[in-house]
C-alpha cells in the first residue's frame, strides 16, 4: 500500500479534479503489475496497472491480490468502470486504503466486488491514503476547493516594508518549494494589491509543471492590462463587481448580487471544477480568509535572520494546528491545519 501512495504522488498536478491513485499487483509477495492515474481524463491506475503486466506473467493475474489506494470506481466518466475491470481479469482478492465519498461511487465499488466473490479488504494505511487526497475529498464532500495559505514574515513578524514595498525573505530554496506546490495545485489565489505593488507573473518559472490557474481579486477593475498576470502564460480569473465577460485567457467573473466576494470565489472556482488553491497574498486577503475560517492548511515560512522592526504585519493564525515544522537553512517552515481538518 505504501508503494501504491508512491505511485499515486507521481501524477500530482495533472489529475484534477480526479483522486490521486496508485494500484500494485502481487503474485507470491512478488510484483507483477503496478500503475497510477497519470493524466486526468485517461486511464485510471488499475487500468495501467493491469497494462504493465509482462506477457509471460498474465497468467498469474487471476491468482494476485490487487492492492489499490482508493476505492476502485463502479460509475462510466471519462473512462469505463475500474471495478468491471477488476471482475473481467478474475482478480481474487482486492486490497483498498480507503474508501471514495464521492457520490457516485460512495460503497458501491466495494459493494459490487464483494458481489461478484472478490474479497475485500479496507482501511489499509487508511490514514495515509485520505491524506493523499485531500484536494479531491474537500472538494466533495464540502462543496468547495482546498484552501491552502501561504506567506512569508521576517523573524519579527512583518510581511512587507512600511510602504507596502517586497523585502525578500524567503530562500531561493524555499522558493522552489513553493513553486512545486503551486505545480501540484489547480489555482494560486492573490488580492489586488498584491499584484500592483509586486507585479507578480504568479507561475510555476522556479519549478517544472504546469501553471496554476490565477485568480485575482480586483472588485472595481482598477489593475492594468499591462501586468505580468495578464499575460498568456496561464488563464486568469478576475473576481470584480463590474462584469461577466471572457476575453482571451481572461475570464472576468462578477459577484452575485447580494454574496460576499468569498461566496463568489467558491462558486467561481466550483463552476471552474478548481478543487485546489494557494492564496499567497497579501497580508489582507489572506486574514481575511482566515478570519472566515475559510482555511484547511496553512504553510508560514519565518527567515530567522532578517528583522525590519517596522512594516506591514504578517496575517495571524486563528483555529489552527501547529503539524510540524522543517527548516531550510534560516528559513522555518510551519505547517498548520484547520481545527476541522479532517483530512490532514
Amino acid at each position: 500500500m505504501q508503494r501504491c501512495i508512491e505511485l499515486a504522488q507521481l501524477g500530482a498536478g495533472n489529475v484534477a479534479t480526479n483522486p490521486l491513485v496508485g494500484a500494485v499487483l502481487v503474485y507470491e509477495d512478488k510484483i507483477i503489475g503496478e500503475g497510477f492515474h497519470e493524466k486526468y481524463g485517461e486511464a485510471h491506475a488499475e487500468v495501467n496497472c493491469m497494462n504493465s503486466v509482462a506477457a509471460e506473467n498474465v497468467a498469474f493475474i487471476a491468482k494476485s491480490i490487487l492492492f489499490v489506494s482508493l476505492e476502485p470506481c463502479t460509475h462510466f466518466g471519462k473512462t469505463p468502470p475500474c471495478v468491471d475491470l477488476i471482475l473481467k481479469h478474475k482478480i481474487p482478492h482486492v486490497v483498498i486504503g480507503c474508501s471514495d465519498s464521492y457520490e457516485k461511487v460512495n460503497g458501491a465499488g466495494i459493494k459490487k466486488l464483494k458481489a461478484g466473490g472478490v474479497k475485500v479488504d479496507v482501511g489499509i494505511l487508511e490514514k495515509e491514503c485520505v491524506k493523499l487526497n485531500k484536494h479531491f475529498f474537500t472538494f466533495h464532500t464540502k462543496k468547495r476547493p482546498y484552501f491552502m495559505l501561504k506567506w512569508a514574515q521576517t523573524n519579527d513578524g512583518f510581511i512587507a516594508a512600511e510602504n507596502g514595498a517586497t523585502i525578500k525573505i524567503s530562500n531561493d530554496f524555499t522558493n522552489k518549494y513553493i513553486h512545486k506546490l503551486r505545480a501540484e495545485l489547480a489555482a494560486i489565489l492573490v488580492g489586488k494589491n498584491t499584484v500592483q505593488k509586486d507585479n507578480p507573473t504568479l507561475t510555476t518559472r522556479l519549478w517544472k509543471g504546469k501553471n496554476p490557474i490565477r485568480i485575482i481579486v480586483d472588485s472595481n477593475l482598477e489593475l492594468s492590462n499591462d501586468l505580468n498576470v495578464f499575460n498568456e502564460e496561464a488563464t486568469t480569473i478576475i473576481i470584480n463587481k463590474k462584469m461577466n465577460e471572457t476575453i482571451g485567457n481572461i475570464i472576468f467573473y462578477k459577484v452575485a448580487e447580494g454574496k460576499t466576494i468569498t461566496q463568489a470565489i467558491i462558486a467561481c472556482l466550483n463552476e471552474q471544477r478548481i478543487n485546489a488553491v494557494i492564496i499567497e497574498g497579501g497580508a489582507t486577503t489572506i486574514q481575511y480568509f482566515i478570519d472566515a475560517n475559510l482555511w484547511d492548511e496553512a504553510i508560514i515560512i519565518t527567515n530567522k535572520n532578517v528583522e525590519i522592526k517596522t512594516g506591514i504585519p504578517s496575517p495571524k493564525i486563528k483555529n489552527g494546528i501547529l503539524l510540524y515544522s522543517e527548516n531550510i537553512f534560516a528559513d522555518k517552515i510551519d505547517f498548520y491545519k484547520q481545527n476541522n481538518n479532517e483530512f490532514l
